[in-house]
């Protein structure tokens, strides 16, 4: 019997035969999305356990009858893919002849499409300048088409060539100009001063985010309504995935799938269905010129289609094309997995995989973490850029932020801290009020905080999965915070260490030069504070929610009384005047 109690429930789950049975079997299996999605957690073990005597001796009966599923041999690129008789870099070429620093660089060739040139073609190009060089993968577009897209980090001239398999596409050699960059065009970000991030030209960078998982799922009509909602937000990141979700509120069929092919017959993992990638980077391109960073999410859980399951030769596949075509953007984030452990087929071994597949074949280092739904992945790894993190605690996250930090020493990017809503579960019915609270106890604290919005819809349009518009009341709060974070210290926030009175409240800021004293739900008449004797400094009362801020009249030094409102969500701002 290919299926034993210590089995993978999702592996017996997986295999056609044995699905066929439980569900003839055991009819409560067929019924419920979501009970499938967590029972493929446990062990055959467990599953079976939980029948009748006589269910669990017919169904270890009829599985010895089963036998394991064959896997077909992938095709893999050969020199004899095109004949002799096609001429060496013969194929037809266009591309721009300058590109702005930072910007896209797209070269494309027409070559053959015979076969399957998603497996059978490999290509790549080499791009240098001032005697460096970088390789980007190249990748088959449909129709003959082939690109490969760069991103060029410094101006002067760019030089490229071309290798592959396909004759036609091998050894075509150009040269292009990288111009100043556009207004606007900062570059992509990366990591700063440890715990922050910046533009690559230098300018700080506070991300800003916001939850959306599947908005590029959902139809023209919703997804321009989504990108109007986000031109007039305050947000400049947004969590997305790339494939279609099925969950709560989730049920709707996407109007595009990655792959060739029909769920009930099944897909064809080796022929990516160019129409639904041209649409999501289409998107993609559309969040960059809002200034929006796309932290896309490259593995989820919440599946009904197969493509959390695809097998390691697939993932694979994938996780190469994918990066082909989508590091060349400035603006993309890789997040290997939406909640890494509920992914029942995928071992650390894999995630280790996969993130070398990704950093490997990205030419431009992209930020890269990956998501948690309970245990945290090892933020330590050195491929992870910074923690991506799902709250453990029912009430508490932000207030680990600066624990977070001294773990790993790494940004803290509380992804997930629970949505504003008012759906039945505790993760997505927190208050705006909370929200906001959450978000200023982590920007304190030295870390930053993201948004996600739950409201009840009559058309199940939850702004957490498919976009659209926005109800709560913590995005305008959102934004005044995002306003004073920028006039803030240029260098970030840092959580600062505390004097025997300030136990009761998180300060961060930059010592001696800019704190910021966060309340939070504590409502003090008034606070005496103790800065450095003969400095000065001005005080501002902060009301986070009501997004005010009154100045304290005169300069203040040593220790002082700053009068207070009595109200929740206040922040005072001391800053040393110069």
């Amino acid at each position: 019997m290919i299926f034993d109690a210590a089995s993978k429930f999702g592996h017996v789950l997986k295999h056609p035969e044995a699905r066929a049975l439980l569900f003839r079997l055991d009819p409560t299996l067929a019924g419920s999305d979501f009970f499938l999605q967590f029972r493929k957690l446990g062990t055959f073990g467990s599953y079976l356990d939980s029948l009748s005597a006589e269910v669990r001796e017919t169904i270890l009966r009829e599985l010895e009858n089963i036998e394991p599923i064959a896997e077909s041999p992938e095709p893999v690129p050969q020199s004899t893919y095109e004949s002799e008789t096609v001429g060496t870099g013969s194929a037809a070429i266009s591309s721009p002849a300058t590109v702005e620093r930072w910007g896209v660089f797209e070269l494309a060739l027409k070559g053959p499409s015979h076969g399957n040139p998603f497996v059978e073609v490999r290509l790549s190009a080499q791009f240098t300048c001032d005697g460096r060089t970088h390789e980007a993968l190249g990748f088959y577009d449909g129709e003959g088409k082939y690109l490969s897209r760069f991103i060029p980090d410094t101006e002067g001239e760019w030089s490229f060539r071309t290798s592959s398999n396909a004759r036609s596409l091998d050894g075509i050699e150009g040269t292009f100009s990288a111009t100043a960059p556009a207004a606007g065009n900062r570059g992509p970000v990366s990591v700063t001063n440890t715990f922050h991030f910046s533009y690559a030209d230098g300018t700080p960078y506070i991300p800003v985010g916001t939850t959306c998982y599947v908005w590029t799922h959902q139809g023209d009509e919703l997804e321009e309504l989504t990108m109007k909602t986000l031109a007039a937000s305050p947000f400049n990141k947004i969590r997305m995935c790339v494939f279609p979700k099925a969950y709560l509120y989730n049920q709707n069929e996407p109007e595009r799938y990655p792959f060739e092919g029909l769920q009930e017959g099944g897909w064809d993992y080796t022929r990516f269905n160019p129409a639904f990638f041209q649409h999501l980077e289409k998107r993609i391109a559309e969040l960059g010129s809002l200034g929006i960073e796309a932290d896309l999410i490259l593995f989820h859980a919440y599946d009904r289609w197969g493509f959390s399951e695809m097998g390691r030769e697939a993932d694979d596949r994938y996780l190469r094309y994918i990066t082909a075509r989508l590091s060349a953007y400035r603006h993309i984030w890789w997040s290997l997995a939406n909640e890494y452990d509920l992914m029942w087929e995928k071992e650390t071994e894999d995630w280790e995989r996969f993130a070398s597949i990704v950093t490997e074949n990205d030419p431009h280092g992209h930020l890269i973490s990956i998501h948690n739904c309970n245990p945290f992945y090892d933020y330590s790894r050195p491929w992870i850029t910074h923690c991506s993190i799902q709250r453990q605690d029912v009430y508490r996250t932000a207030e680990y932020t600066d624990e977070w930090r001294q773990k790993w020493n790494k940004p803290v990017v509380i992804d997930e801290c629970a949505y504003e809503g008012n759906v039945e579960t505790g993760w997505g019915n927190i208050s705006g009020e909370e929200m906001t609270r959450r978000f200023w106890e982590g920007a304190v604290r030295g870390g930053y905080v993201g948004h996600g919005e739950t409201y009840l819809h009559p058309d199940d349009i939850l702004w957490w999965a498919k976009g659209g518009e926005l109800h709560g009341t913590s995005p305008a709060r959102i934004a005044f915070l995002r306003r004073i974070m920028e006039e803030g210290p240029k260098q970030g926030i840092n959580p600062l260490p505390k004097g025997p009175m300030d136990w009761d409240v998180p300060i961060g800021g930059v010592a001696g030069e800019y704190m910021l004293y966060y309340f939070g739900f504590n409502r003090p008449g008034f606070r005496v504070f103790h800065m450095q004797p003969g400095v000065r400094y001005t005080v501002d009362v902060i009301d986070t929610w009501n997004m005010t801020i009154e100045p304290a009249e005169g300069t203040f030094e040593g220790s002082f009384r700053i009068e207070l409102p009595g109200r929740e969500y206040i922040v005072v701002r001391i800053v040393k005047v110069d």
